[in-house]
């Protein structure tokens, strides 16, 4: 098993409790702890930028396991979301200098940071689709931090765009698995050649485009983004936006690659 691909997943969702622990006792240690775990993630991800790792399984999770594979655009994508923890780490201690629950937003930003990494090094859709609900929950926080009406509203409008979109996404999962026998992305192509995905697909995009902003779906971007602090909004917008974007070429260029129509 490929360790590299469980300490960038799994490491900051350890982190976050440890932070919050260490935040309890102090806060300027816990705002150190905080940043030597975003750039520890950000060191091992230009590991595997350079060092590619193979596949890695974590059986017994959620029945059918968690499956990773750390291919050049998935190494990629990790490198650049562990950048922009890493410099909204540098930055948020000086931001949320007068802000209170920070320990609350310090939990789940490390959290969501695995969850993140966890989409884009997931290697079957599965996992993919485990990762993006953890994402999803975890970082309605972020849009209810100041827990103003403004930002408990936008947050409510958040994560009921993130529930029902998750749940299409599921009921597409559960179709395509139905019709190609796997959720493994690399065999896709293959399993989907001749067959009629197109109601599948339809699901899983209404699924992914809810995360990405995707019109008409995006009415949580608006609310969210003049609500949330900086640091968080600067998160959503540069890269959890882009974990719809990966599901979506997911589909484009795996499952419905033969389709003309698509």
């Amino acid at each position: 098993m490929d360790i590299l691909s469980c300490l960038l997943v799994f490491g900051p969702m350890a982190a976050a409790l440890l932070s919050y622990l260490i935040g309890r006792k102090s806060k300027l240690w816990r705002d150190r702890f905080v940043w030597l775990t975003v750039s520890a993630e950000f060191l091992l991800s230009l590991g595997l930028l350079f060092c590619p790792g193979g596949d890695t399984t974590v059986p017994g999770i959620c029945g059918l396991g968690l499956h990773f594979t750390a291919d050049g655009f998935r190494s990629i994508y990790t490198a650049i979301a562990a950048f922009m923890w890493l410099i909204t780490g540098l930055l948020s201690p000086e931001y949320f200098a007068h802000y209170r629950n920070r320990n609350r937003y310090y939990l789940f930003q490390l959290i969501t940071l695995g969850a993140t990494t966890g989409v884009f090094l997931s290697a079957d859709l599965y996992t993919t689709f485990v990762f993006f609900e953890i994402m999803s929950l975890c970082s309605y926080v972020w849009v209810a931090q100041d827990e103003s009406e403004a930002a408990l509203r936008a947050g409510s409008t958040y994560l009921a765009v993130a529930v029902i979109g998750g749940m299409v996404l599921l009921m597409g999962l559960f179709l395509l698995y139905h019709q190609a026998g796997t959720l493994v992305i690399s065999e896709l192509p293959t399993a989907c050649a001749g067959k009629d995905l197109l109601p599948a697909a339809v699901c899983m995009f209404v699924g992914f485009a809810a995360k990405a902003g995707a019109f008409p779906i995006h009415i949580w971007l608006p609310k969210s983004h003049p609500v949330a602090p900086a640091p968080a909004s600067a998160l959503l917008s540069g890269i959890l936006t882009k974990t719809g974007i990966f599901g979506i070429l997911v589909i484009s260029c795996h499952i419905l690659v033969h389709s003309g129509l698509w």
